[in-house]
């Protein structure tokens, strides 16, 4: 039996995909009205505020994507350094065989609106946060104070978020792969 997607669910999974292939700006309600077949008054009832209130709920949909990925992964690992690094080498595939990242959108959005638009900022802020805290659990567990996991986890962060914006532009996987590669020499214990 086909279970049918409530309509407010189909936005912000259609929402999520638009912002990802093309990000914030590029995208338009009518652009997610006509990819969903939702009709314009179901997305207005559901998202009185519009596009920016859609946006952030797409933002916390991929942010909870991300967060059951990082924990699949995390959770298959020897220690947590092999966690990191099998990770960015699974940002890397991903990238390297044409797939489809799951958290870049957010850094995207992030640039795009940080300036602009205060609930798309705090939305995209709160997501890295929560990703944020994963990582800090994995430092702690490799032996490393409260604050210097908070540091690392903050590190590491950037160095995903780097890694996929170059990967994004250069269209392979390998800066992230340069990264994975990396991380036992700069997470050091």
């Amino acid at each position: 039996m086909d279970v049918k997607i409530k309509p407010k669910d189909l936005l912000i999974e259609t929402a999520s995909r638009l912002f990802k292939a093309r990000g914030y700006c590029a995208v338009g309600l009518n652009d997610i009205i006509a990819e969903s077949g939702v009709p314009k008054g179901s997305l207005y009832h559901y998202f009185p505020d519009g596009k920016e209130q859609l946006a952030t709920a797409a933002i916390n949909y991929t942010k909870e994507l991300v967060m059951e990925d990082i924990n699949r992964v995390f959770a298959g690992a020897a220690n947590p350094m092999a966690a990191f690094q099998a990770y960015v080498y699974q940002l890397s595939k991903v990238f390297g065989e044409g797939g489809d990242p799951l958290g870049s959108p957010i850094g995207t959005i992030a640039g795009e609106k940080h300036s602009t638009s205060e609930p798309i900022r705090l939305a995209c802020a709160a997501t890295f946060k929560d990703w944020q805290s994963i990582y800090a659990e994995k430092f702690l567990q490799a032996g490393y104070s409260e604050k210097q996991a908070t540091s690392l986890a903050i590190t590491f962060h950037a160095l995903t978020e780097g890694g996929i914006l170059l990967a994004l532009t250069m269209k392979s996987g390998k800066p992230l792969e340069a990264i994975a590669e990396q991380i036992p020499f700069l997470f050091i214990k």
